[in-house]
């Protein structure tokens, strides 16, 4: 296609290298990594555990600590409704009002069963208070939840902070890492995060698959299973192995652990001389999510007067690029992560985001940034 592709917080390319791992485990080693008594089951299940090993090694994790599931979706869900049926005797969640939904919508489904959640709000730049957070848990809490980094506007957690906190009052903490596993430094030992979820096609693997780290020692974090079959993983996530996407996401895991420093740096510069650009440049533009703490590759803008879906349809045949999340482009309504930063407000309703990735070149940064710069102009004037 010849669209320049700046929507890598929504899904990236599979790395080529992430499909030469998984090629041989779709044509020919296609065994049953549960049936390891035969050379092909066995052949998968070391594939399957070597994986699990590049997972845990990208996070300093062990690996009997990473159970795979079939999304980054499907690992929260695991993460807080486990915890919730393994823990009946706490009624109480805390969490952002900006999270994904696969965060909100398991913790309203929770309430509606007699669970309380506090949303704690954030500030103008997307950002939660550590001492908001404390003065929300209390003896009933069983559960922090907070992303590491917020896929609309870039922002990014306290999260250290946050562990340190829930592991000094006896809470557990887990984070989604899906945005951030691409382009930042993971250690869930020293940051104090006890549950954590990871995503395959936000980390140039493939889709159709996630993995779930579940802390085993200090402490050691209980969870119950959502669906029930032949006891794999541990019995908490049951059900024939996808050998070859599991190959791909523990290579796509191994790779950003080797590549994400050096990524990070060159998306950054990118992305910060096409912010300085848009500024300076486009009148009545502003900058949503924090300055300085937000993800390499994010870049998200409010516009006045730029309504951002006719800017993506007059801009569809040359980029693309987000006016939300991917998982609410079906629905015409403000962004709640928008909303709960700025209300509702124009600069709520036009933000779109910007988005590179690993392959995207400065032309190509190039070549967006006037493409742009030229196009919101002529809705400006209009």
């Amino acid at each position: 296609m010849g669209q320049i592709y700046l929507d890598h917080n929504a899904t990236t390319p599979i790395d080529p290298a992430v499909l030469d791992v998984m090629d041989p485990y779709l044509r020919e080693i296609y065994g049953n990594a549960s049936s390891v008594e035969h050379s092909h089951g066995h052949a998968a299940s070391l594939a399957v555990e070597q994986a699990r090993e590049n997972v845990a090694a990208s996070i300093g994790a062990r690996a009997s600590e990473i159970i795979f599931t079939g999304s980054c979706t499907e690992a929260d869900n695991l993460a807080i409704i486990g915890v919730a049926r393994a823990f009946p005797d706490k009624r109480h969640f805390v969490t952002t009002q900006i999270e994904h939904p696969a965060i909100l919508e398991p913790l309203r489904a929770l309430e509606r069963e007699g669970w309380r959640v506090t949303y704690l709000p954030v500030d103008e730049h997307g950002k939660v208070s550590v001492e908001d957070i404390a003065d929300a848990l209390c003896e009933d809490t069983v559960l922090v939840s907070v992303m590491a980094a917020n896929n609309e506007v870039g922002t990014l957690q306290p999260i250290s902070e946050i562990g340190a906190l829930c592991q000094s009052r006896g809470v557990l903490f887990h984070t989604d890492l899906a945005q951030y596993s691409a382009y930042g430094e993971i250690d869930v030992q020293r940051d104090n995060i006890h549950l954590a979820s990871l995503s395959g096609h936000k980390a140039y693997g493939p889709k159709g698959i996630g993995a779930l780290y579940i802390r085993s020692r200090s402490p050691r974090v209980k969870l119950k299973p959502l669906i029930y079959g032949g006891g794999q993983e541990k019995g908490l996530r049951p059900g024939t192995l996808p050998t070859a996407t599991i190959v791909g996401l523990g290579e796509a895991m191994k790779i950003a652990k080797r590549r994400s420093a050096g990524d990070a740096r060159l998306l950054r510069a990118m992305c910060e001389g096409v912010r300085d650009e848009l500024l300076s440049r486009v009148k009545g533009i502003m900058l949503n999510g924090h300055p300085i703490d937000r993800l390499a590759n994010n870049l998200s803008f409010s516009v006045e007067g730029v309504d951002p879906m006719a800017l993506m349809r007059r801009l569809r045949e040359q980029l693309s690029f987000s006016s939300s999340s991917a998982c609410s482009t079906n629905k015409v309504e403000t962004s709640h992560v928008l909303l709960a930063m700025f209300g509702d407000t124009d600069r709520a309703r036009n933000a779109f985001r910007i988005a590179p990735g690993r392959f995207t070149s400065k032309e190509d940064m190039n070549v967006a940034l006037e493409a742009l710069i030229e196009e919101i102009g002529r809705l400006q004037a209009t």
